[in-house]
């Protein structure tokens, strides 16, 4: 561990190593990989939610709701200030040291330069998932989409499980946050 990086507390590292051991048993499953490494690409800098954001804007704009198209763009930057918080000043305040790398990576995988608490994926997905249930109503979409995405980050090691779910919970406040200063 970096002299920088600060202690897990017990209760964490506990919990992590039993979600850890559940959540990792697909690994090797050449499908399950290639799902687990294709969500974490197109997550990565908010371009999945991004992309969903615009074919909604676009949709929208082409049938005329400039409502929905704006609600949209909304989403998107809403998203832009949670990266930059979540990437900046919160993970620089926390310092928690990524996974001990996979020996192997199956598919191509971008490497992080950030630390791993919390998961910046999590955190975008919850916060893109709160918006986007409030705007469109496909709430089980949103939520599932978002949950396939932080296990990505577990499966491909990449994350803590504590990381992903503290990334759910920062994304989700942060969503509400917004909706109160944005509506």
């Amino acid at each position: 561990m970096s002299s920088r990086a600060r202690s897990i507390p017990t209760a964490v590292a506990a919990f992590d190593r039993w979600a850890e051991s559940r959540l990792s048993s697909a690994r090797g499953i050449d499908a399950v990989d290639r799902v687990a490494y294709g969500l974490s690409q197109a997550a990565n800098h908010s371009l999945l939610w991004h992309g969903i954001n615009a074919a909604d804007s676009l949709g929208a704009l082409l049938r005329g709701d400039r409502t929905r198209a704006a609600r949209a763009l909304r989403r998107s930057t809403v998203l832009g200030f949670e990266q930059a918080l979540v990437n900046g000043p919160v993970k620089s305040g926390i310092l928690r040291e990524r996974p001990v790398p996979l020996a192997e990576h199956p598919h191509r995988l971008r490497s992080p330069s950030t630390t791993s608490f919390p998961s910046g994926h999590a955190t975008a997905g919850a916060c893109a998932a709160v918006l986007g249930s409030a705007d469109t109503g496909h709430r089980w979409a949103w939520w599932t989409l978002a949950g396939l995405v932080g296990w990505s980050r577990i499966h491909v090691g990449l994350h803590h499980p504590s990381d992903v779910l503290g990334g759910w919970l920062i994304g989700t406040g942060l969503a509400r946050t917004a909706q109160r200063i944005w509506p």
